[in-house]
């Protein structure tokens, strides 16, 4: 347990600290609103109110318990508050604090990534920021088993209370393996507002038994210290029991009273009104105004009750009663969410905090107690530099060609047993991910090799049953993580794993597996983890109408888009089990180094003839097509006096060749082009265009000026995908793909319905040859 850095005088400084963290909050937010100039007249925004009723939580956590090896993870309405704090303890120049929301500024929320200041956790997408300190618990554990380094800490996240209706919120505490992270450690601001309204009923009670059915310790934080004090006089009962029974709206309306009207509303006409009003008649006005707004999320002493009643042995929540708007002329206002102070409101603060809004950033004077505690706070709090260990080189081809019939998903299995004897250092980085799909997803193999991580070893009960193929060896050194059926969970824990190359100085190559339909589920939490610096790949298996007998509920159609158009990831979809192991090698090799890069692979369950890949046996040749898979695509088939091209990807390959060995019998001679990325290709064109920064030889040697014929592309998945190709020669076009929610049947059916057969391939290339 930490000890309060504070005497009983030191609280009185805590608590000009805490002022001063309340004042350079609203400023900072007022500055970009009300004072820097704002040509187009757009809304600048920021939340003064939402940042207010977090001021006392992040001053008695960072000024009296937090510690070096311990994270944050801070709402994202606060973010003023944490560049107040760091301002303070001299990790943001004051030439910043103006610059809320600016280009090049201050994010308008906290970014690991953006900031100018330390930012433990990205936050901005509600839910997502609040869970984050549960993976990254997970991955800290998991480096520093593996290798060390990561020590030990506390991951802290400061939800806002209207999080908590957030599915995410609940996919994560309700995962069978974060009941034993008890380094985690939930702050809700209970404040009892949402962006458009006071809450009418907030059922406390109820979150915080879902949070005890969970395994968490509940702390329940109502009251301050006055009320506290209140409630053992004569009366205090009485007034308790008024309080707790009235409701959410009825509550905040007495936050915008007077003395008088408060001894009027409070007691209300019930039996105990006499003896409340009896109370409150003893109490000067002010001192009843401070109580009816005294909650324990505002008061300094009773946070640091709470927070030395955490059990480390268990994840914790403390639900902290708070006022949206503590401090502020618009405290408890039901429409404060995005108000502004006035100018008048903000110097009549500034007067009571002992500010100058027309010296807004002034520090505190050298020498002051204030600015003693400052400084021997940040250097409690200095964290040690991290030597950071390059991740190990990855191989780009183990040598080996495949024969008869594969599938893509299978080959993902086989390149990971592949890489634990080609590449032993670097298999050691691996760690699998899986929403309990492991064995439907070819990871049974790597499973059995490297076994699956846990917290604590538990025994196998059916390790001598002889008829079973999966072994389920749990252990702090597994290399595999399961968790339950949420693939929001899965990104979220793959965007920690990697970012440890960040946060430690060691390298992870995370790996995700989960069936492509559900990759939209799991879409904007992966996407946040990614904008947070987490570098992963993801790897969605089975995909598409190939996936005919599921029928239409889990056919995936826009997932090939999704991974063109994701920033800050490669995507590939292979034909084949080769490429599937090249394109696989060539993303582990972008993780966990600065400029790294995710990636999201598109794999199927068709058993596919490897034969059709054609894989040069010249060494040199096949390095050639190595090169070309990684870039994006690879011509396929070449024949003399081609008419026409088709550009093929994934599991409609097959169907592909066999339409361009049928447009020969015709007279019609076709090229077929196996596509691998999308994106890089479209990179590429963007490159020629003068875009971006990309390499263009590929399309130079894929798709050459001097072979430009009319083009039909194809692929399981929406047809626009590869659409764009058309435009590196200008050439005539045709797209075939699915546009329609599919339903059950065989393949061949299902590829009919939707014009991917060989059939439909043939008519398209007629029509663009006429």
């Amino acid at each position: 347990m930490t000890k309060p850095a504070t005497t009983t005088s030191g609280t009185d400084v805590l608590r000009r600290v805490e002022d001063r963290v309340l004042w350079l909050s609203s400023a900072i937010i007022h500055h970009a609103n009300r004072v820097r100039p704002n040509p187009s007249g757009l809304k600048v925004g920021g939340h003064q109110a939402s940042s207010a009723s977090m001021v006392s939580i992040m001053t008695a956590l960072w000024f009296n318990h937090l510690r070096p090896q311990d994270r944050v993870s801070v709402k994202p309405h606060a973010s003023p508050v944490l560049h107040a704090l760091n301002h303070l303890l001299g990790g943001l120049d004051a030439s910043y604090l103006p610059r809320l929301r600016e280009f090049g500024g201050l994010q308008s929320y906290p970014s690991r990534t953006k900031d100018p200041d330390p930012a433990d956790y990205s936050t901005g997408s509600v839910g997502i920021g609040a869970t984050a300190p549960i993976w990254g618990a997970i991955s800290r554990r998991y480096v520093e088993t593996a290798f060390g380094g990561a020590g030990t800490g506390r991951q802290y996240s400061l939800v806002g209370d209207a999080e908590l209706d957030e599915g995410a919120v609940w996919e994560a505490v309700l995962d069978p393996g974060v009941a034993e992270l008890g380094e985690i450690v939930w702050i809700v601001d209970l404040n009892r507002q949402s962006l458009d309204r006071i809450v009418p009923n907030i059922a406390a009670d109820k979150l915080q038994g879902m949070f005890a059915a969970a395994g968490w310790q509940v702390i329940r934080l109502k009251y301050g210290r006055l009320l506290e004090d209140l409630f053992t006089r004569p009366g205090g009962a009485e007034l308790r029991q008024r309080i707790d029974a009235m409701t959410n709206p009825e509550y905040q309306r007495l936050l915008r009273c007077d003395a008088p009207e408060l001894r009027r509303r409070l007691p209300g006409d019930g039996p105990t009104s006499a003896a409340i009003a009896q109370l409150l008649a003893d109490l000067d006005d002010t001192t009843l105004v401070d109580a009816i707004a005294n909650l324990g999320g505002h008061d300094l002493d009773a946070l640091d009750d709470a927070f030395r009643e955490i059990d480390d042995s268990r994840p914790t929540v403390i639900f902290a009663y708070t006022i949206k708007g503590y401090g502020l002329a618009t405290k408890g206002h039901p429409q404060n969410h995005s108000a502004l102070l006035t100018d008048a409101q903000m110097r009549e603060l500034a007067d009571r905090l002992g500010a100058d809004l027309d010296d807004p950033w002034r520090p505190f004077p050298d020498g002051s107690p204030e600015q003693d505690l400052c400084r021997a706070t940040a250097e409690r709090l200095r964290r040690p530099e991290f030597p950071v260990t390059a991740p190990p080189p990855v191989p780009a081809d183990f040598g080996r060609t495949p024969t008869g019939t594969a599938t893509t998903q299978a080959a993902l299995g086989r390149a990971l047993l592949d890489l634990t004897r080609e590449a032993p250092e670097t298999a050691r980085r691996v760690v699998t991910v899986s929403p309990d799909v492991s064995s439907t997803t070819n990871l049974g193999g790597w499973v059995n090799k490297v076994g699956v991580w846990s917290v604590q070893e538990r025994p196998d009960w059916f390790a001598d049953d002889a008829e079973t193929i999966l072994h389920w060896r749990e252990k702090p050194t597994g290399q595999h993580i399961e968790l339950g059926i949420a693939e929001v969970n899965l990104v979220g824990l793959l965007g920690e794993l990697g970012a440890t190359w960040s946060r430690w100085g060691q390298p992870l190559l995370p790996i995700g597996v989960l069936y492509d339909p559900f990759v939209e589920r799991a879409l904007e939490p992966w996407s946040y983890g990614i904008y947070a610096g987490g570098q992963s790949i993801l790897i969605g298996t089975p995909s598409g109408v190939t996936l005919a007998p599921e029928g239409g509920a889990h056919q995936s159609i826009k997932t090939p888009s999704i991974g063109l158009e994701q920033p800050g990831c490669l995507t590939y979809e292979p034909a084949f089990a080769l490429d599937a192991e090249w394109t696989l090698l060539a993303a582990l090799g972008q993780l966990g180094k600065p400029g790294g890069s995710s990636a999201y692979l598109r794999l199927s369950t068709r058993p596919v003839d490897q034969n059709l890949a054609n894989v040069p046996a010249d060494p040199a040749a096949r390095e050639r097509r190595r090169r070309q898979v990684v870039a994006g695509a690879y011509p396929l088939r070449r024949v003399a006096g081609a008419v026409v091209t088709i550009a093929a990807m994934g599991a409609v390959v097959p169907e592909a060749l066999d339409a361009a060995a049928r447009l020969d019998q015709i007279g019609i001679p076709a090229d077929v082009v196996c596509v691998t990325s999308p994106d890089l290709l479209y990179r590429a064109v963007r490159a020629r265009q003068g875009h971006e920064e990309a390499e263009t030889w590929v399309l130079d040697q894929v798709f050459p000026a001097d072979r430009a014929t009319p083009l039909v592309t194809v692929l399981d998945g929406h047809p626009h995908t590869l659409s764009f190709l058309a435009t590196i020669n200008r050439v005539k076009t045709t797209a075939l793909g699915v546009t329609r929610f599919g339903q059950s049947g065989s393949l061949e059916d299902v590829y009919r319905h939707h014009g991917l057969d060989a059939d439909s391939i043939v008519r398209a290339a007629l029509d663009l040859t006429g």
